[in-house]
């Protein structure tokens, strides 16, 4: 045994395996509690709203989402392909992070110019009254504050890969969710706020995040022009894209609060909330894997392989998901209560059709972390003639209905973002392989 154990420590892999093993179980386990947390606050959510209010609360943490995307059109992934080539310069850090959080402020008007009219057209279609419709876009106003500059505060501690600091400041901004639900929600069961509670613990999350951003990146640096013309260079490539990811992203939301009822709206929320262990799965890629490839050299034998390690890895994970969600729905749906138990079809569609968004999602992800973006006409085209076709052919005022039409669409995209990933990469013109093969100690 102990031969066994010499000849493994001496294995030229071995310290890189378990390297990776810390990693992984840092993040994991912070993840899992970071969800199991989200999980519950999700939970007593879905218990504590009657129906209705629970539609309100989907449609409007749908729009949030919305006001997030336009919000950013594609500038942080402009801030981390530059954080890629200047994350060990603290001074240059601290600058293309100062100039993305600039461009977010500025976007951030035109996406609550947009977000908030149609926000209210949904809210008062499905019977909210103009007060319940005002109090919720209040109430979404913290928690899209804080959106503004979480995600691009969180590329710094991710390219230095300083991670247990943020695991630690995702799991207090959770608890102190649940904390603010848990006080209010038995008193005032109103939709406006649960979503003011997850705004306020977000913006508090933020005051720590920023202690430790700026501990690797310089502090109160002014936008630098250079910097701003490369970042908007890629968003220009990337916002139509992101325009329509946010729209069909979102679309079956969309769908059925206007073709369907409050029932149904609220039904496909709480489905949507059990896709939370997912999200595992999305965080330890979004902070490990995508730094790490984004960091990479441009060599395409070294690219290929990660990606088809990345997405086998995925595909057998989310394999085993969705096998135990078609094994067990009936103590899964004993979760969200009485008013969702008799969809175990649904729910397995719902599972579905959400490992298929993470895949694509997770794909865009790493070759936009590379600078790459696809051709938003090609993009856009192709899934308008797709929603066309399943649009034509399903029942989108039924829950079923717009869960197939949303795997329909996810498969689509699915298939054009691997496609262009790959080629992209197939495409680059090796100079130096020898070299670029020791840059694999990276990934």
């Amino acid at each position: 045994m102990k031969n066994i154990l010499i000849k493994l420590k001496q294995h030229p892999k071995y310290d890189t395996v378990i390297n990776w093993g810390k990693l992984i179980s840092i993040i994991g386990s912070a993840q899992i509690i970071v969800q199991l947390i989200g999980f519950a606050s999700g939970i007593l959510i879905i218990r504590l709203l009657p129906v209705q209010e629970y539609a309100f609360y989907t449609l409007a943490n749908t729009m949030l989402g919305t006001m997030t995307v336009l919000a950013d059109g594609g500038i942080g992934t402009g801030v981390m392909a530059q954080g890629g080539k200047v994350w060990q310069d603290r001074q240059k850090m601290g600058v293309a992070l100062a100039t993305g959080l600039d461009l977010r402020k500025k976007f951030a008007i035109g996406s609550l110019a947009v977000s908030v009219p149609i926000l209210f057209y949904l809210l008062v279609h499905n019977g909210a009254s103009w007060i319940t419709s005002i109090l919720i876009a209040l109430a979404l106003i913290p928690a899209f504050y804080a959106a503004l500059s979480d995600s691009l505060l969180e590329i710094v501690p991710k390219l230095n890969q300083t991670i247990l600091p943020l695991q630690r400041n995702q799991v207090e901004v959770g608890v102190g969710r649940l904390v603010l639900l848990l006080i209010t929600m038995f008193i005032f069961p109103f939709s406006f706020v649960a979503i003011l509670a997850a705004g306020i613990s977000r913006i508090w999350g933020n005051v720590g995040l920023r202690k430790i951003v700026y501990g690797m990146a310089a502090q109160n640096q002014e936008p630098d022009a250079e910097v701003s013309n490369e970042i908007l260079s890629l968003v220009r490539r990337i916002l139509p894209t992101s325009i329509y990811y946010c729209l069909s992203g979102q679309i079956t939301i969309w769908l059925i609060s206007i073709f369907g009822n409050t029932t149904s709206l609220a039904q496909l929320g709480a489905l949507g909330r059990l896709s939370v262990i997912l999200t595992v799965l999305s965080a330890v890629i979004s902070t490990l894997i995508i730094p790490r490839f984004a960091k990479l050299a441009q060599d395409k034998y070294l690219l290929l392989k990660r990606f088809f390690q990345i997405m086998g890895l995925l595909i057998g994970l989310l394999s085993v998901v969705i096998f135990v969600v078609y094994l067990f729905p009936a103590p899964i749906l004993w979760l969200l209560g009485d008013a969702y138990k008799g969809l175990p079809f649904e729910l397995l569609l719902s599972i579905i059709s959400s490992c298929i968004g993470l895949l694509s999602g997770i794909v865009f992800y790493l070759y936009s972390a590379r600078g790459w973006a696809m051709s938003p006409v090609i993009m856009i085209g192709v899934n308008l003639l797709t929603i066309i076709v399943f649009a034509s052919l399903l029942d989108l005022g039924s829950l079923r209905g717009v869960l197939y039409f949303n795997i329909g669409l996810g498969l689509v995209g699915l298939i054009q973002t691997s496609v262009f990933c790959i080629y992209n990469i197939l495409v680059i013109k090796n100079k130096q392989h020898e070299t670029a093969q020791s840059d694999s100690a990276d990934l």
